[in-house]
């Protein structure tokens, strides 16, 4: 395909996009999928892009979620380093939709990931600033990965994300940020 083939097409997915988040009432359409909650929102929206209109494919997430998951990196890491055997624990459903039970090395590196974790906390090893990073190197939209200092992702933060960082003011907070794991029994 030339480029002006490419551009052409480029054009018409553009519209395409636009119609889609004109029908959503928004001026973004949410990509509804297994992660998305009040802490994870991927969506696309229409902005520009080195003087050209753009597609984004936006992942915003809140600054806890950000912590938790490189948390759960490093101890990964952790148990690989410590585990030779180690690889990914899968989490299977019987036949009811109920979780299966780990065998004893899944167990064994899960509570060693645990400890990780909790030793991470306490220590404040971990800590994460607000940052928005931009892959221009997609097939056609640009993507931007971002996490922002708030509790929830919700309409009006997406909202304000979307018109600040198409107005060029969007600030970040410089901050540096450790979260402890709350404690969900009650």
């Amino acid at each position: 395909m030339t480029n002006e083939n490419a551009r052409a097409n480029d054009s018409q997915l553009l519209e395409d996009y636009k119609m889609k988040i004109k029908s959503s009432g928004k001026p973004y359409l949410l990509v509804e999928d297994e992660a998305t909650s009040d802490e994870y929102a991927h969506f696309y929206f229409v902005g520009n892009y080195e003087g050209e209109e753009v597609v984004y494919d936006a992942v915003l997430i809140t600054l806890r979620l950000q912590h938790e998951s490189e948390l759960f990196e490093l101890a990964e890491h952790e148990a690989a380093k410590h585990f030779p055997e180690y690889k990914k624990i899968s989490y299977q459903e019987d036949e009811n939709g109920n979780m299966e039970a780990l065998d004893d090395l899944e167990e064994e590196i899960g509570l060693f990931m645990a400890e990780v974790i909790m030793e991470l906390e306490e220590e404040e090893q971990v800590k994460v600033k607000e940052h928005v990073d931009i892959d221009a190197n997609m097939d056609f939209e640009i993507g931007i990965d971002a996490a922002l200092h708030v509790e929830r992702i919700t309409d009006q933060v997406i909202q304000k994300f979307i018109k600040d960082f198409n107005e060029n003011t969007l600030q970040l907070d410089d901050s540096l940020y450790t979260f402890q794991t709350e404690d969900q029994t009650a």
